[in-house]
This record gives structure tokens, sequence and C-alpha cells, in this order.
């Protein structure tokens, strides 16, 4: 009803669980709080946070424009709404290793059960743009490391996300920068490894043989990876899937199309049968529950 019925720390032991279960995890991205209701109804593992799509919703462009207080009240308001854990973008951590630790703190507060940590330089960008530059492993090490010495929740799953595939070979980067980038940054105490823009499964396969811990891929459409099955996925030892904007991207194509119409037309009775009801909207919000408080709140009995 008004929130989630488990507490921060059941929902990162659950995830926890789920990442080292032994089955593929999976995990859309809400970009909004009614959204991770509706992920959650369907039976997903999870929710996703995503950076790109907190940065959308102001309006703004994935180059590290947004801020921890934005990220912070986001990842709040969404996490409070399910009893599902939630994985939150936390950039390059806002900052320098004291900053990492303040973005901690803030997010352990919001209710996530884990986040993610780039190596990119700040002001980062989209991790499937071209034109990324990744900072040297030592700074990475030590974003991670402090992220691990500040969670207090030790339940808390802090990821490294390493961009450095995504570089070019003449800056340092590529396959091998990345599996030597990830096994540096388990020695520092992540938790789990996120290797963004990978090209092929035979890449996801020798992370996947380079790191001990729970490795995600990034499902995102238009990106520098392949949409890959969940079985495909699976079968190379993907312990975690994001499908990070994919619920905005179906969202706003279905307003694109609905504000041509109502220009078109004047009005949107053909679109009507595409559309939630307000039957569906009011099971989603869950409005019966709040007759425990007053009774006269919920008399709707339409479709």
């Amino acid at each position: 009803m008004l929130s989630a019925t488990t507490t921060p720390t059941e929902k990162r032991r659950a995830f926890r669980a789920g990442l080292t279960g032994g089955e593929l995890q999976v995990l859309p991205g809400a970009f909004t709080p009614l959204s991770v209701r509706l992920i959650e109804q369907k039976g997903f593992d999870g929710a996703y946070i995503s950076g790109a799509v907190m940065a959308a919703e102001l309006g703004l462009p994935d180059i590290g424009l947004t801020t921890l207080t934005e990220v912070a009240q986001r990842a709040h308001q969404i996490s409070r709404m399910t009893d599902l854990p939630t994985l939150v973008d936390a950039d390059t951590g806002f900052g320098e290793p004291m900053n990492v630790a303040r973005t901690v703190h803030e997010l352990e507060d919001a209710g996530v059960a884990g986040l993610h940590l780039e190596d990119q330089v700040n002001p980062k960008r989209c991790g499937h743009l071209d034109g990324k530059a990744v900072v040297d492993a030592d700074t990475a090490i030590k974003r991670i490391r402090a992220a691990v010495d500040a969670r207090r929740d030790r339940e808390l799953v802090i990821m490294a996300r390493t961009d450095i595939r995504g570089v070019g070979s003449d800056q340092g980067g590529g396959l091998d920068a990345a599996l030597d980038r990830a096994k540096a940054l388990v020695d520092a105490g992540a938790d789990a490894i996120f290797p963004e823009a990978m090209g092929t499964l035979e890449e996801f396969a020798a992370m996947r043989a380079a790191v001990d811990v729970p490795i995600l891929a990034n499902m995102t459409e238009f990106g520098k990876s392949a949409l890959f099955t969940h079985q495909q996925l699976a079968d190379v030892g993907v312990n975690l899937v994001i499908h990070p904007v994919s619920l905005l991207r179906i969202a706003f194509g279905a307003i694109d199309r609905g504000l041509d119409t109502l220009l078109a037309t004047g009005t949107l009775d053909d679109e009507v049968a595409g559309m939630q009801t307000r039957g569906r909207l009011y099971e989603l919000l869950d409005y019966e529950s709040y007759n425990a408080f007053d009774s006269s709140i919920f008399t709707y009995t339409g479709r």
C-alpha cells in the first residue's frame, strides 16, 4: 500500500541470494515509482534505476549533469514502493573518494539493494557513446575501496562498472584491458562486475572466466551490444541482466504516436483500446487497500 513491507536489509539479502543462486536475475528499468509496481506484479527478480533514465526525466542528456540529491531522491521514491531489490546507477560516485563515501551513505539510506560505480572520468557520458575516457586503475580502485569501506550495511551490494572495453586500443582500452580492470576491482572489494559495452557473447564468457563474482549484462537498445536473449546470457555465465531504458522508450514511443493522432484527428478515441484502463491503474495503485483508513476512498466499480 503506502510502501514496501520488507526492509532494505531484507531486500539486499534477497539480491545477494539471487546473484549467487544459479538463475539469471532479470531487472527491467523502473522509470517511475508506479512502474516498479508493475515490474513486481509481473514477477521479475528486481528493478534497475538507470542514470540515463533519471537524466532523461529531467530533460537532460546522460553526461553527468544529475546530482547526488536528485539520484538519491528518485532511488528512494522507487525503492520504497516495492518489495523487490533495486540496483541504482551511481555514475562515478559524484566526486573524489570522500564524495563516493557520501554517495554510498545517501543511497543506502534511500533503501537500494545495490549500486554500481564506474571508472569513467568525471563528468561521464553514456556508456554506449563513442569518445569515452576512463580513469587510471589506481583511481578506479580508490573509488571502489571507498564505497566498500563506507557502507554500513554489509548486505549492500557494491558493484564495479568498467567502461574500458569501449575505449580505443590506442588509449589502453579493449577486452584484455577490461578483464584486467575487472580483476583489480574485485581485488579492491567489488561484490560484482558490470562490464559495459561488451560486443559479443564470447566477450561475456571471457569476463565470466576472469572473475569469481557475479557479472552483469546491459541489454540496452541502440547500443554497442546485440540484444542477446536471457538464455544466451545465462549460457555464458551471466548472473544479472538489466533492461535500463526499455520501459521509458516503450512509453515515450506510445506517447509520441498518441500525440500525433491527437494532432491529426482531434480525438484520442482510436487510442483508448491500447491505453491502461482506469480499473487497471487503480489496481496497480492498490486503491482498495486504502479503505483501511477511510472506507469512502475507493468506491470505483468501472473498468
